[in-house]
């Protein structure tokens, strides 16, 4: 199945679940941006919008809920997520009446992004407690359950345009790693890859979607998932697993962790990843035995 098709038939089940037939019978209408063929997100249509899609309003849909939460009208975006991903879960955007953003908002509806919205809802409730310098994760504005389903709101935060810079980047690994959550084990993010994170306008670095929030892991596990997610961008699953042991060293050395034991932290690193794969019953890189033995193998052949 393509790609927008498997988009669009994921966009139909979700709208299911967010805006069931049972709600009653008025309808409002939606577009998918920025088409079909590109479908990226679900957006309240306008008159310079035009779309097909006509779904449900009221109490009984997530709007209804959100619009409760909030206490005032919300109109709703809905992120088209990507397909093969065993974490997809529903993500939105809740909008005021002045289409101002009011939060971000995830929906766990089955059992694993239930537990992941939980625990990402435990997790920042947690950070807010702690001084963060470097670091500036989103709050939490609500979290409760709705039909079922885990509904997690939070804060948007103020992106800026500008490059993150390493020795930022450096910093928000190690202040992630150091946080006294946990007792005396490094903690680490779990998906500190391009995507989640953003320069702030007051020099910290934005990082959302701590879903995967963990500890007792080596200092330098969020910096080499970020050289192998952006790695995975432009090579296959080896080839960007051996460009993570080769770099190794290089990425790390912020870290003052030298080239030998870096190596070792980077195939730990790895393995930690194809275990999450494993356990998630989701294979986006394919088999471990095609991506990873091999590059793990011949590490142990060198020692």
């Amino acid at each position: 199945m393509s790609d927008f098709r498997a988009r669009l038939r994921h966009l139909d089940e979700i709208t299911a679940l967010l805006y069931p037939a049972s709600a009653g019978p008025g309808r409002r209408p939606y577009a998918v941006v920025p088409s079909r063929l590109v479908p990226r997100r679900l957006v309240p249509r306008s008159r310079w919008l035009p779309g097909r899609r006509r779904l449900p309003h009221g109490p009984g849909t997530i709007e209804g809920h959100l619009g409760e939460v909030f206490g005032r009208r919300v109109r709703v975006v809905t992120y088209v997520r990507p397909a093969r991903r065993a974490n997809r879960k529903p993500v939105l955007a809740a909008l005021g009446p002045g289409g101002e953003v009011l939060a971000f908002v995830k929906v766990g509806h089955n059992e694993l992004t239930r537990a992941l919205v939980r625990h990402e809802s435990t997790t920042l409730t947690t950070l807010a407690a702690v001084p963060l310098r470097v670091v500036a994760p989103p709050a939490v504005l609500y979290h409760g359950l709705w039909r079922d389903m885990d509904v997690l709101a939070v804060t948007p935060l103020p992106v800026a345009r500008a490059r993150v810079r390493p020795a930022l980047l450096a910093a928000a690994v190690e202040e992630i790693a150091r946080l006294p959550v946990d007792g005396p084990a490094y903690c680490w993010h779990g998906d500190f890859a391009p995507w989640n994170m953003a320069a702030g306008p007051d020099g910290r670095l934005l990082v959302w979607d701590w879903e995967r929030f963990g500890a007792g892991v080596p200092l330098g596990f969020d910096a080499l998932h970020h050289f192998f997610q952006r790695a995975l961008r432009r090579m296959p699953p080896r080839v960007a697993a051996e460009a993570c042991l080769a770099h190794a060293g290089r990425t790390l050395e912020p870290f003052m962790v030298s080239s030998g034991p870096a190596r070792e932290t980077a195939v730990h690193y790895l393995i930690t990843l194809a275990d999450r794969y494993e356990r998630d019953g989701h294979r986006p890189l394919g088999p471990p035995s095609e991506w990873l033995t091999p590059v793990v193998d011949h590490q142990e052949v060198l020692r």
